[in-house]
């Protein structure tokens, strides 16, 4: 695809934006009828032909009207009908207009759709575009696309990295509120306010009633209002663009006049005077609504925004992110830091645009990440991973013999030998048995794993320095973040206090697990299968390799012969062996004992073991990287 269009279709206004794939700049909106913002209304006319936005409320040859209609679409089969005429007649605007849209043009459309529509809606809505005649088309979450928009936008300078903190999107529409907790790629629409039907709707509404109390005329528009569905919601729209004028730059309208007249020519021409001023805008927050029961926008918004906090299943997030023409509110960002302290609000320049050109982005995102995956895959496929892995393999088995074989000698072989002095082994031909046994007990536990996490994450560091050759330029080809491929990104520091658990040291999780299965691997085929050679080299044989020099300087050389390896040492004799003897004797084997076990890991007996461990830890290592692409991948279904 070359061009991407997001199409924000709003209850009350829609938006579309335009993106072509080598664009560095942000989407830009498109006109449609001749506004960056057209109202969501079609008419169909006496001559058959549909009017869409502003005109489509007012045009007197219309012969059926409708607004306001995708709020009904989960509750109301004839709105499944008002979206594919309101659809098709902006399809329409985009054809005749030449330049926005060219038939056969390589081009798709992502759509928005409210965080709660299931997966069954989603397919039905984009029917209604295909059936329209619309290039491919998409449905994207809105607060998926706000977010989108968010971590795009220059002004905000959210980043990539967001995606993999918690993150609560409140789009505030003309009808409803929209909740989306998004956290590591999951979107989890929360269901609160949307069922109250909170929208800034009725803000517009309750101005639009001030604004025609204070009127000369208002029984006469009164009148108008109750036998003209269409001047209403027109008049109300006008009272909405006022309001978000007013809130856009609220530190100045405070000192300054900020009105529009609107011309109803009904039976008779109306002037309406709309007006916004402090006192105006206390009222719309604080001021009791019809709808709501009485109650205040501000305390129904509040009441949601605690009941949000409290369905959240997971720590709370750390960027809440506005988006909506009424998310201009100043008041609105303080609500939602008095109910989320700890986390920061934010909303773009032109929020009301934020889901459009979140959509269009997405498109692009969409594509590029596309490619992004495909050259994962390939070098996944080539097989650099293993070369890398297999040439760094000795690195990673001396760091863990140098770290663990000490912790052995005091952990596993000292309480060996001294159940041998206290006579609990019979004979010094049994230890080996034993120590095999609790060696593979011991490497399994907790506390060898602890013990393994430092020198596995160094060694990952020299292996994630290599990888980079590779992945870098993948990232840098389909403007993604390096740091997305990049193991070093997420690994501590190399001064870590390794008694802390690993989910402790690492930030991201997907590298724990990475670390852990490591070395659950080399646990695995250092105790078991062609790896047991490896153990029966080293500690196995290390107390009677002890406990032998010391009988020979007890009973001297002629009295040493190998059947005293059977024999049962009375226990007499083995109280004359020390335990701080034999510590001493361990203090000195220690290097000779790593040795064996790096020379018996070179030898060529071991190398189909080896390669089953390249072969093992590639494989986690690649199922990271792919993890760790899905955190900039934003899945957009």
């Amino acid at each position: 695809m070359e061009k991407f269009y997001g199409f924000d279709l709003g209850d009350a206004e829609s938006a579309i934006s335009r993106m072509y794939k080598k664009d560095a700049v942000p989407p830009e909106i498109i006109r449609v009828c001749g506004e960056k913002s057209f109202i969501t209304a079609y008419a169909n006319l006496e001559n058959g032909e549909v009017q869409i936005g502003e005109k489509a409320c007012y045009n007197s040859a219309a012969v059926k009207r409708r607004i306001r209609f995708k709020s009904r679409f989960l509750s109301d089969p004839e709105s499944e009908s008002d979206v594919r005429r309101f659809a098709a007649g902006v399809l329409s605007e985009l054809y005749g207009s030449g330049d926005l849209v060219k038939e056969d043009e390589d081009c798709c459309f992502y759509v928005g759709c409210p965080a709660g529509w299931g997966k069954n809606a989603r397919e039905r809505y984009r029917e209604i575009f295909e059936r329209c005649g619309y290039p491919p088309t998409r449905i994207v979450s809105e607060s998926r696309a706000a977010l989108v928009s968010a971590c795009q936008s220059r002004h905000l300078q959210v980043g990539y990295d967001i995606l993999s903190k918690p993150v609560l999107v409140v789009d505030i529409g003309s009808s409803t509120t929209d909740f989306a907790y998004i956290t590591n790629g999951k979107e989890t629409a929360l269901q609160t306010a949307g069922e109250v039907a909170l929208g800034g709707g009725l803000m517009d509404e309750l101005l639009l009633d001030i604004c025609v109390d204070a009127s000369r005329d208002k029984s006469k528009i009164r009148k108008v209002f109750e036998e003209s569905e269409p001047w209403r919601n027109y008049c109300e729209f006008a009272a909405r663009k006022l309001k978000e004028k007013y809130f856009s730059d609220e530190a100045y309208w405070k000192d300054n006049e900020c009105s529009d007249t609107v011309l109803i020519q009904y039976q008779e021409p109306l002037r309406l005077r709309l007006f916004m001023d402090p006192q105006t805008a206390d009222k719309l927050t604080t001021g009791g609504i019809r709808s709501l029961g009485g109650s205040s926008f501000k305390s129904v918004f509040v009441r949601s925004l605690r009941d949000v906090r409290d369905k959240i299943d997971g720590i709370q997030p750390e960027l809440l992110f506005l988006t909506g023409g009424v998310s201009k509110l100043e008041a609105i960002r303080g609500w939602c830091s008095d109910v989320f302290p700890e986390s920061v609000v934010i909303a773009g320049a032109e929020p009301e645009f934020s889901v459009s050109r979140g959509l269009a982005w997405s498109g692009k995102i969409d594509e590029e990440l596309r490619e992004f995956k495909k050259d994962l895959e390939l070098f996944k496929a080539s097989r650099k991973v293993e070369d890398i892995v297999k040439s760094h393999m000795e690195e990673l088995y001396r760091g863990v013999v140098d770290t663990m074989v000490d912790p052995i000698l005091q952990d596993v072989a000292a309480p060996v030998f001294e159940r041998w002095r206290k006579g609990e082994v019979r004979t010094l031909s049994d230890v080996d048995d034993i120590m095999q046994r609790d060696v593979n007990d011991y490497l399994k536990g907790d506390k060898a794993k602890g013990l393994m996490v430092k020198p596995v994450s160094a060694w990952l560091r020299t292996i994630s320095n290599d990888l980079e050759q590779y992945t870098i330029p993948i990232c840098v080809n389909h403007n993604v973040p390096y740091s997305a491929l990049s193991l070093n990104s997420y690994l501590s520091a190399s001064d870590v206090d390794i008694k802390l658990d690993a989910k402790d040291i690492f930030a991201v999780q997907d590298v724990t697990i990475l670390i852990d299965s490591i070395i659950s691997i080399l646990v695995g085929l250092v105790c078991g299968g062609s790896g047991v050679a490896l153990i029966s080299s080293g500690p196995a044989g290390i107390i009677a390799g002890v406990v032998i020099s010391f009988i020979l300087l007890l009973l001297g050389k002629n009295k040493m012969e190998e059947a005293l390896l059977n024999a049962d040492i009375p226990k007499i004799m083995r109280k004359l062996i020390s335990k701080n003897s034999f510590a001493s004797r361990l203090d000195s084997l220690s290097a000779s004992v790593k040795d064996g076990l790096l020379s018996n890991f070179e030898g060529e007996k071991n190398e189909e073991m080896i390669d089953r461990m390249v072969d093992e830890v590639s494989v986690q290592i690649e199922e990271c990287l792919t993890k760790m692409a899905q955190v900039v991948e934003i899945p957009l279904g």
